[in-house]
């Protein structure tokens, strides 16, 4: 069962519709998996990803690499360009990790500013480069 699970949120994390991860899961030799199912599965991504991305930034952050850039998303039925933003820290020891993320209708000024601003909310401290 964790295997079917996993499979069907990556097919969500991949943009599968429902239908297609039903037909993924018969092809796998189960008996099929409904809507409600795969929301409830789907739910559960959102909730951790959401809660990784609003945990508390703990300790110094010498390092701070700032990027983003451009995938294609599904929204309201069309293919759309977005800007995906990222900052991974550096902590003194060398060790990375993804501080945060966000998504944008592009790389302008005022996006970038309230993405350091969410992260200094959050508890970001100690940049120096």
């Amino acid at each position: 069962e964790k295997a079917l699970t996993a499979v069907i949120q990556e097919a969500y994390v991949q943009g599968i519709s429902t239908r297609s991860v039903d037909d993924l899961v018969k092809a796998m030799g189960a008996s099929g998996v409904s809507k409600s199912q795969v929301s409830r599965l789907c739910e559960e991504i959102d909730g951790k990803v959401k809660a990784f991305l609003e945990r508390p930034i703990e300790g110094d952050w010498p390092y701070l690499w700032i990027d983003a850039t451009y995938l294609k998303v599904r929204r309201g039925g069309r293919i759309v360009s977005v800007a995906v933003i990222i900052a991974v820290g550096v902590n003194a020891d060398g060790r990375r990790e993804v501080l945060g993320m966000e998504v944008g209708t592009s790389e302008a000024e005022p996006i970038w500013t309230e993405f350091l601003r969410k992260l200094t909310r959050r508890g970001l401290r100690g940049v120096k480069l």
